[in-house]
C-alpha cells in the first residue's frame, strides 16, 4: 500500500514538474538553461518512478 502512495506522489509531481517546463519553455525558449535544468529535474522523477514500477 505504502508503494501505491509513493506511485502516486511521484506521479502528482511529474505531473507537476511537465507543467512547469512547458509554461517556461513558452516563455523563454526550448534551449534556455532554466527549461534545460527544469527538464533535467523532470527526468530525474520520470527515472525514480520508472524504477518503483519495474
Amino acid at each position: 500500500m505504502n508503494s501505491l502512495l509513493d506511485e502516486k506522489a511521484l506521479l502528482k509531481q511529474i505531473c507537476i514538474k511537465r507543467k512547469d517546463m512547458y509554461r517556461k519553455a513558452k516563455n523563454f525558449g526550448l534551449n534556455h538553461p532554466i527549461v534545460v535544468s527544469c527538464s533535467q529535474e523532470l527526468d530525474v522523477l520520470l527515472n525514480n518512478y520508472q524504477k518503483k514500477v519495474s
